[in-house]
């Protein structure tokens, strides 16, 4: 599967649609909070089409109006709830989460109904009362989007989203997969990651990689917001309009971060046939380090790595967590237990060769996926 997203311009009809989505939590909150309550009462899980059924009875008697939403983009909701709790009664996840109003940003619209494109436009079916017929009507509004880009594959689903920002979005999912190989290069390197301003990715070939560190960079505008922010009345105009220009200079540090990953994922393919990598415990580390942590975004990168690798063919690896990579020597395998993390430089006192920290744990990383099976995590 593959998405291609497009942003619907500002227009007079847009608030239609973030009216549908409010509705739409309103089903979403009614659900989760009615099989919660029947699972206090010791009643049994009534599963997806009896939720189906009892969505028609609302729409017959006390919610009316969701008569006005989209059949197949509620059927999808209740899908999802239905997958939640399927997985908590298996003991696959824990208890599905009821999201606020303003956390609940987007829709699905499964298959081909409900939605129809046309160029750059997209019209979306909408049900509204006709007072002089005395009943519900379709109506279809016509919504421009900035095609970009065209969409490769057939169409399976739509998504309208919201974002923070206020802005939406539309989502295109395909059946479309992208295959493009690279020139093998027949070069392989292991990468060591690092929380130091000049050494966020250190490679088995002695290069270090500097992270950019946008947050950091954006620090005093960010405090500067956030104590405006502190002097408004909440709920004012003012205090909208302030969280608008918060949450906008996020929304592009999330963009600055995710801009440089793709750019040096795509470098990392274009040099290097296999690219290994160290599985870490991010949430712990963000304990010790805070926001350092966050700025580098280190699970972000290795996501995009193995998407890019994918679809290069590449091979990407991971060595296990408990692997040891910084105290043993990367060229005798002596075990140096006295190494703290002060030291940055040693030297081994079994074959005397001397190392780099970093640069003697990328190549321990690489070995490790070159080794024994049972350290190495092949994604």
């Amino acid at each position: 599967m593959r998405n291609f997203k497009y942003q619907i311009r500002n227009q007079k009809n847009v608030i239609r649609l973030g009216n549908m989505l409010d509705d739409m939590w309103q089903v979403h909150e009614y659900f989760h909070r009615r099989t919660r309550q029947r699972h206090r009462d010791g009643l049994p899980y009534e599963g997806f089409n009896k939720m189906c059924g009892h969505l028609k009875d609302c729409q017959e008697t006390t919610h009316p109006h969701w008569k006005s939403l989209p059949s197949q983009a509620m059927q999808e909701e209740l899908n999802r709830i239905d997958t939640a709790y399927d997985r908590l009664f298996r003991g696959l996840g824990g208890r599905p989460h009821i999201k606020r109003r303003d956390k609940f940003r987007s829709l699905t619209y499964p298959g081909k109904a409900g939605w129809h494109i046309d160029g750059n436009r997209i019209r979306v079916s909408f049900r509204y009362w006709c007072e002089k017929k005395r009943k519900w009507r379709m109506d279809y509004v016509w919504y421009t989007f900035h095609k970009h880009r065209d969409w490769k594959g057939t169409i399976r689903q739509v998504t309208i989203k919201r974002d923070t920002c206020g802005d939406y979005w539309l989502i295109l999912t395909t059946d479309f997969t992208e295959t493009e190989p690279m020139q093998p290069t027949g070069e392989k390197v292991g990468a060591d990651f690092g929380i130091k301003d000049e050494s966020y990715l250190t490679l088995s070939n002695g290069e270090k990689i500097a992270s950019p560190q946008f947050l950091k960079q954006s620090l005093n505008k960010l405090r500067h917001l956030n104590k405006s922010l502190s002097r408004k009345v909440k709920g004012s105009g003012n205090w909208h309009r302030a969280v608008r220009c918060l949450v906008r200079l996020y929304r592009k540090i999330a963009r600055q971060h995710k801009d440089w990953h793709w750019k040096l994922a795509h470098d990392f393919c274009e040099r290097f046939d296999l690219i290994a990598t160290e599985t870490l415990n991010i949430d712990g580390m963000k304990r010790l380090w805070g926001r350092k942590v966050s700025d580098l975004s280190f699970s972000q990168f290795v996501s995009i790595l193995e998407l890019k690798c994918e679809k290069h063919a590449k091979d990407f690896r991971q060595v296990g967590r408990w692997t040891a990579t910084t105290k043993p020597c990367s060229d005798c395998g002596y075990h140096n237990k006295d190494l703290t993390l002060s030291d940055r430089e040693w030297r081994c006192p079994e074959c005397g060769s001397h190392h780099d920290r970093d640069v003697n744990a990328a190549k321990n990383i690489l070995a490790g996926c070159l080794g024994p099976a049972s350290s190495v995590e092949t994604v």
